[in-house]
């Protein structure tokens, strides 16, 4: 089992009962937001924030997981296809660390590395225009990456 998938499987289980899941792409410009339902299952594309400032960024993401009931945070994390982390990875983890400074929520991690391709294949196909792909990329990656980690937990139960 991977430690990706032992680390969401016990944040799972430790989720409280009506807790639910925000998945997060951390773009370069934006940051994409979704949500799973109530039940945990499905992954919903939602909004992106635009990249500014952290202070604002996570106040954003702290309001919005109040408002939704938000349990955990999942953060999709670039890894590299050989398994090492390069300068994407460690931004993203210390964008983790100054978050979980802030928030109470647990904040785990889930390997994202082909989030972004996927996605933009499937805009293509969907014969989607420039402008609407690079406005819907980042939070259609953050709906793939949670709802890959909800697949994964649930079928290794």
């Amino acid at each position: 089992m991977s430690d990706f998938l032992a680390t969401a499987k016990t944040a799972f289980a430790a989720l409280p009962k009506g807790g639910r899941m925000l998945g997060l792409d951390l773009g370069t410009k934006t940051i994409g937001i979704a949500t799973s339902d109530l039940t945990n299952q499905i992954a919903t594309p939602r909004y992106t924030i635009e990249r500014t400032k952290f202070m604002a960024e996570a106040k954003e993401l702290i309001a919005f997981a109040a408002a939704e009931a938000i349990g955990l945070i999942v953060l999709g994390l670039p890894v590299n296809l050989d398994n090492t982390e390069g300068p994407r990875a460690q931004s993203t983890r210390a964008f983790a660390r100054n978050l979980g400074k802030l928030t109470p929520l647990p904040i785990i991690f889930w390997d994202e590395r082909w989030s972004t391709v996927v996605v933009t294949r499937t805009m293509l196909e969907a014969d989607l225009s420039r402008a609407k792909r690079a406005a819907n990329v980042d939070k259609l990656a953050a709906a793939y990456i949670l709802q890959s980690m909800l697949d994964a937990v649930r079928t290794s139960a």
